[in-house]
């Protein structure tokens, strides 16, 4: 019987859960309900399935190291990660790790999951994906669905056909056809009918089928992704495939490039309780309430308000006489809106996008692999951050052509290197960086590192850096 190979995508980007996730740091990789990320509850519940081998991630490159740092707080093995060079949707991602698996084992058959989902009643899906098996070896590409509580919008649905398997314990059928995001009228009908079930995004195939499928349907994205994996590179623990080839990959998700024109496709029946989180209203509707139904994270004052979320990420908010409605506080912008509107999130990302702001790409904080930064302020030749370095971390060696640096240490021992000079620095201690010397900052210690920096010159962009040495 062939191995079951899981890769987890985790190349969202969340824009309907603006302004927490964005980016740089999309839902995935966020606290939403728990002490846990989506992407770690992920990682975990595919680890409990006891499968033969740890997980595969297919990832943008941009998040390899909020992947690493999560991975490494849940203490969390994983097969490989794949860095997308850029964002090409799903079925240029699972192309990849088809293209790696089969490498590894040319009978393999891989479980695709997205990272960023909720999933109750665990054993109830370990059971579909043991039914769901028998067809795969088949040849088959066998969704999960799930049967619909609601007549929602924000859903993809599949309309089941003629039985394939009669399981005990998970029922498959072939599909007769996907719908994308129904009108609620439409979405409706597909409820009342008992025909119809929500995709979950869930997938189980050999990947030798996906790939004989992707050859003949879409051989330009098969060419693109093939000819990046043939050029790959590795770079610590990462996979990265060629960044030219791959761009060259259409834009397609595999419901699009695969599923709806393949003869060859089922739905298993999964009976457990499933939310993509896709929007803020989602979110209320799995969280505890108080007597009115509210929720409320962060520093909340409410009167006379019912049936909403309030978060606050720094600020108080006080909410006053609403009912049915979302607020969402972060250090650099607000939402405020009706739950029933809850899909026009993606409005105000376009937006931002057009204008060429930046509230949707970063938070004022920002995670790399050796710490993180947030920016205080910023004015005419001048910004300020504070930065956090780890313990035993270290930035790499660089320079900048058009700005200075003052560092001042709040807490904790800095090691500065400033050309072949290199001294320690410790608490209310500073040191000048001058324009294009070379210099490094490391934390030597056993404690995080915090530290101010106030950067000076005629651009302060993060991509005025020449990097000589790269962590």
């Amino acid at each position: 019987m062939s191995k079951i190979y899981p890769v987890i995508l985790s190349g969202g980007n969340g824009t309907r859960l603006w302004p927490l996730s964005r980016a740089s740091s999309p839902k995935q990789f966020l606290k939403i309900n728990q002490d846990s990320t989506l992407l770690q509850k992920t990682v975990s519940r595919i680890n409990s399935f006891r499968f033969m081998c740890s997980p595969w991630i297919v990832a943008n490159q941009s998040h390899r190291f909020l992947i690493e740092e999560q991975l490494t707080e849940i203490s969390a093995s994983i097969g490989g990660l794949i860095l997308e060079p850029v964002a090409r949707n799903t079925a240029p991602a699972i192309c990849l790790a088809a293209l790696a698996l089969i490498e590894i084992d040319e009978d393999s058959i891989i479980f695709i999951c997205p990272a960023d989902h909720s999933i109750e009643n665990q054993e109830s899906l370990s059971n579909a994906i043991t039914s769901a098996r028998v067809v795969a070896e088949q040849g088959y590409f066998v969704t999960f669905g799930v049967y619909p509580s609601a007549p929602l919008t924000g859903y993809g649905y599949i309309k089941m056909g003629k039985s394939l398997l009669d399981s005990s314990q998970v029922p498959i059928f072939n599909v007769d056809k996907f719908v994308e995001k129904p009108d609620f009228s439409l979405a409706n009908q597909y409820v009342t009918s008992g025909k119809y079930l929500w995709n979950s995004g869930m997938l189980l195939c050999k990947a030798s089928t996906y790939l004989d499928a992707i050859k003949i349907l879409e051989p330009e994205i098969f060419n693109s992704v093939q000819a990046s994996w043939d050029q790959r590179n590795y770079e610590n623990d990462f996979i990265k495939p060629n960044p030219t080839f791959f761009a060259m990959s259409p834009k397609k998700s595999i419901d699009y490039a695969i599923m709806e024109r393949s003869e060859n496709v089922a739905v298993a029946i999964a009976n457990f309780d499933w939310n993509d989180i896709g929007s803020w209203d989602a979110i209320w509707k799995i969280l505890s309430k108080d007597e009115k139904g509210n929720h409320q994270k962060g520093d909340v004052f409410l009167s006379n308000v019912s049936n909403s979320y309030i978060r606050a990420e720094g600020r108080m908010v006080a909410v006053l006489g609403l009912d049915n409605i979302i607020v969402v506080e972060t250090k650099d912008a607000v939402l405020v809106m009706d739950q029933s509107k809850a899909q026009l999130v993606k409005e105000v990302v376009d937006f931002l996008s057009e204008q060429q702001r930046n509230e949707h790409i970063d938070h004022t904080r920002v995670y790399r692999s050796w710490g993180w930064y947030e920016g205080i302020d910023s004015g005419d030749r001048f910004q300020v951050k504070h930065i956090m370095v780890n313990p035993g971390a270290s930035l790499s060696l660089q320079m900048h052509y058009h700005r200075a640096e003052h560092w001042v240490v709040i807490s904790g021992t800095a090691q500065v290197t400033i050309e072949d000079q290199e001294s320690l620095l410790s608490e209310n201690q500073s040191t000048y960086i001058p324009i294009g010397k070379k210099h490094r900052l490391t934390n030597p210690g056993r404690l995080p590192l915090h530290m101010i920096e106030v950067q000076s010159g005629s651009y302060l962009g993060e991509d005025d850096i020449v990097r000589f040495f790269q962590n």
